[in-house]
């Protein structure tokens, strides 16, 4: 992962920095939308993918601690 940050942590703050804002100010907590644990044991041991919605963003996370933002189609 980048940087040695989680990527649950990763998550919000690209959201936050997406949005403008800190994350504390994010309006729904990552937990409401996916279990960030789950996400990290997920690439433990295993490589790709996963895209999932969140803030009003399609948010794609690699294996790798990469992670890409899309506005949601709706």
């Amino acid at each position: 992962m980048k940087d040695n940050v989680g990527l649950e942590r990763a998550v919000v703050l690209a959201v936050a920095r997406s949005e403008g804002i800190e994350p504390a100010a994010l309006r729904e907590p990552l937990f409401d939308a996916l279990d960030g644990d789950a996400l990290d044991r997920l690439f433990r041991d295993t490589t790709g993918h996963v895209t999932f919605e969140y803030q009003g963003y399609e948010v794609t996370v690699s294996s790798d601690g990469d992670v890409s933002l899309e506005p949601s189609v709706e």
